[in-house]
């Protein structure tokens, strides 16, 4: 089962501190629809049947996200779309615009909800959303994305009062959110393994993880290749072979860590996708890494 995010543009219409997905920079990157639905044919071709429309804010080209939604339930492709909520300012907007998504086959609703967020959209904008998709029908959670500080309390409190499905995600510390002061953690010793579904970029550059992937500007180690010098089976079978990324998947990154020499107390002090980064990101490690990433290191398991 193959499933990918795709990244239909760039733009997004609030500039939040802790986003992954952005630098500092205000070039915008965005698909023409015409190729936007060619790439979902190509797509739903390899066996594509999962899609989530993320990177920028997708409802800002509304009209085009209801033509990619509509192909992909023609193609039987499963489809969700992350939103910051913007758009949902009223309750009687909210259900029209879902309504109408959910009319083109739109599976499911996910909301990223922050302090970060929230110093650009309105906390009752979620809950406009998330009420929308009940009275719509359409499956939805919340994404509430935290640095596990008190101040988050209330963001937690405000989810549970309004009996809201949501699930707290750690910040990740890539893209605009590398300038944040990282909070000093201590986790359990834990596997830590990652199922990786791609990304594809408005530039049609693919990654193999949809996270902090394409954050590796050391040695791109999740760059898969550009759907225009390769076809998208390709890609996807790169993804699919490739020793160290079975490794991630099947023994997961504290095994991996481990293996590299890194010592236990160390490696309790970091989060999944920062571990990751500090082992793949790293040329001398990497090249470590991908030297015994054959039976070597997949042996390294209990």
């Amino acid at each position: 089962m193959r499933n990918i995010a795709f990244g239909y543009s760039t733009r997004c219409n609030i500039k939040c501190t802790h986003c992954v997905a952005a630098e500092g920079t205000a070039d915008i990157k965005k698909m023409e629809i015409v190729e936007a639905k060619e790439i979902i044919r190509d797509m739903a071709m390899a066996g594509v049947t999962g899609m989530s429309f993320t990177a920028g804010e997708p409802f800002i080209y509304f009209d085009d996200l209801l033509e990619m939604v509509d192909l992909c339930r023609e193609k039987n492709i499963y489809t969700r779309i992350v939103t910051n909520s913007f758009w949902a300012t009223t309750p009687e907007k909210t259900e029209h615009m879902l309504g109408t998504l959910k009319k083109r086959g739109l599976s499911q609703l996910r909301m990223s909800c922050s302090k970060w967020h929230q110093q650009h959209v309105p906390r009752q904008n979620v809950l406009n959303a998330a009420r929308g998709c009940i009275a719509t029908g359409i499956d939805y959670f919340i994404s509430f994305v935290t640095d596990f500080s008190e101040e988050d309390d209330e963001y937690e409190s405000f989810f549970r009062d309004n009996k809201l499905k949501f699930f707290p995600e750690p910040v990740i510390y890539a893209g605009r959110a590398g300038s944040l002061a990282r909070k000093e953690i201590f986790t359990d010793y834990q596997e830590n393994r990652c199922t990786m579904n791609p990304y594809l970029a408005p530039d049609l550059s693919m990654y193999a993880c949809c996270d902090a992937g394409s954050h590796f500007s050391n040695t791109d180690f999740f760059l898969l290749g550009n759907l225009k010098d390769n076809s998208i089976d390709l890609l996807f079978r790169k993804s699919e072979t490739n020793p160290l990324y079975n490794c991630i998947r099947s023994i997961g990154v504290t095994a991996i860590a481990s293996f590299a020499g890194m010592k236990a107390r160390d490696i309790v002090t970091y989060r999944k996708c920062e571990l990751c980064k500090k082992l793949f990101d790293s040329p001398e490690t990497l090249k470590i890494l991908q030297d015994s990433s054959g039976l070597e290191l997949q042996r390294w398991v209990r």
